[in-house]
């Protein structure tokens, strides 16, 4: 079937594929037959939502307990840049010596606004 299909384009214009049915065509094959109907009556029938799915495009959490947050905030201060990140943020003020002493990526990032509590 594939080899057909990959001939079938060479010869554009100049074959014509003719459905035959019944007894005349014993030996059919996908190219030879037609698409039934996707009714409940065909075998081959495969239920469509009538309801589109639609994609989840991010998450809401600011339902979350306030123990997931003080989870977050105790692994935070596990680490040193962590550490460091958590107490600027926890202040309403920037402290420029506290956010130069994380490390450089830690630093890019924190400058950029992607981290919040």
């Amino acid at each position: 079937m594939l080899r057909t299909q990959i001939a079938i384009p060479e010869y554009r214009g100049d074959m014509t594929i003719v459905h035959k049915a019944g007894n005349i065509h014993k030996n059919a094959d996908g190219l030879s037959r037609l698409e039934l109907p996707n009714t409940p009556d065909n075998s081959a029938y495969v239920q469509t939502c009538a309801v589109p799915q639609i994609p989840i495009e991010g998450t809401n959490i600011t339902e979350a307990g306030r123990e997931f947050f003080e989870e977050v905030r105790q692994s935070y201060k596990l680490e040193k840049n962590g550490h460091i990140l958590t107490s600027l943020l926890d202040k309403d003020c920037k402290d420029a010596v506290l956010a130069n002493s994380m490390d450089d990526i830690w630093k890019t990032s924190y400058d950029n606004g992607r981290f919040h509590l």
